[in-house]
């Protein structure tokens, strides 16, 4: 059993051995994407880039070691699980759609990781999520102040990569984006459990805590290869309207994907009293009757058996889902339109076909 005390450090000692053997299991993203269905996949992408992922994963692995031996221990158990590896992908193929023919873009990939698995280390605790992409979180094998200060660790890492680079521009985008995606945890913070939020309010979370980090994960690509603003600016569009895509979706899958696609228990959302496009759409749209189950189960946190299947059925009764996911192809086509001043080539064929990979994942 792990000790109750969500600040101090628990594991058992199978846990901890296998934590301790994490920092082995880092190696190259294929074929480790447990949502791939048949259509479009990462396959492509991961194809062009297979060289510098490893020379990224290798960085990854060099740089997020420290004389404190639970540092690496708990960093390699978070970036373990860490999936796609979808936003270094994205500055190593953007650089590459830009035709920058340096090595710089490999340290710069590995700084986005790191901001990325540092938020997702601080989003746990502050969600007191138990399970990540199917495998327990860290905060819940270690506790909630070791992943804290983990998670403190990863981002000095990464502000560590950007200074060794020396590009003041990059820094201010990705020093930016930082500030951005804290802002926009503080103001999901502020919306929970308020069910008058506004569709317009919830955009802004998902934009700043999510798709900001895509669109500088893109831009860099650009500004590494020294190319024009527009090109630059094109490329920060794709990246926001794609993780705007991808965060939608994610919002929708919490309602409607089977656990293990999902790598999360279904319904965390409902249960933490989390305000996303489908409850906006459905509280909109509902009776009265409907509207106080919805305070009460999303306000008062006053939940019952049963009320996570009464609340799927009103978000389909009302149309909530299909209204994300329109949404979500919405901002697809929106980042497909971004790469069209781009020339016809491999890096940009993949890139797209990235915006079908999230907007098909867990269907």
């Amino acid at each position: 059993m792990l000790a109750s005390n969500g600040g101090g450090v628990k594991k058992t000692a199978p846990e901890a051995a296998r934590a301790g053997s994490a920092v082995a299991q880092i190696v190259s993203v294929r074929g480790s994407d447990p949502q791939r269905r048949g259509g479009a996949t990462l396959d492509r992408l991961v194809a062009l880039l297979e060289r510098d992922l490893d020379r990224v994963n290798t960085l990854i692995l060099e740089r997020m070691q420290s004389p404190v031996a639970l540092i690496p221990q708990l960093a390699g158990h978070i970036i373990a699980a860490g999936g796609k590896r979808l936003r270094p992908m994205l500055t190593l193929a953007a650089a590459r759609l830009c035709g920058y023919p340096g090595d710089r873009h490999i340290a710069l990939a590995a700084a986005v990781e790191f901001i990325h698995t540092a938020t997702l280390l601080h989003d746990d605790v502050v969600d007191a999520s138990d399970l990540r992409r199917g495998l327990a979180t860290a905060n819940a094998v270690w506790g909630n102040k070791p992943s804290v200060l983990v998670g403190d660790f990863l981002f000095s890492r990464a502000f560590q990569l950007m200074v060794e680079d020396g590009s003041l521009e990059v820094l201010a985008i990705l020093s930016s984006a930082s500030a951005v995606i804290a802002e926009g945890e503080v103001l999901q913070l502020v919306t929970s459990n308020d069910t008058e939020t506004t569709e317009a309010a919830y955009l802004q979370v998902i934009r700043s805590k999510t798709a900001q980090l895509f669109a500088a994960a893109s831009k860099i690509g650009a500004v590494l290869a020294e190319r024009p603003r527009t090109e630059q600016e094109a490329l920060e569009s794709y990246g926001l309207n794609l993780g705007i895509a991808f965060q939608l979706i994610d919002d929708l899958l919490d309602y409607s994907a089977r656990q293990a696609e999902l790598g999360k228990t279904v319904g965390d959302d409902f249960r933490e009293g989390k305000i996303t496009l489908p409850i906006v759409v459905a509280f909109g749209r509902g009776s009265e009757d409907e509207q106080r189950f919805w305070r009460r189960t999303l306000e008062e946190l006053r939940q019952e058996e049963g009320d996570l299947e009464h609340a799927i059925e009103l978000l389909r009764t009302h149309g909530a889902l299909a209204e994300t996911l329109e949404r979500a192809r919405t901002y697809g086509a929106a980042a497909r339109a971004a790469l069209a001043p781009f020339r016809d080539c491999p890096e940009k064929r993949a890139l797209d076909e990235v915006i079908d990979f999230c907007l098909e994942r867990g269907f």
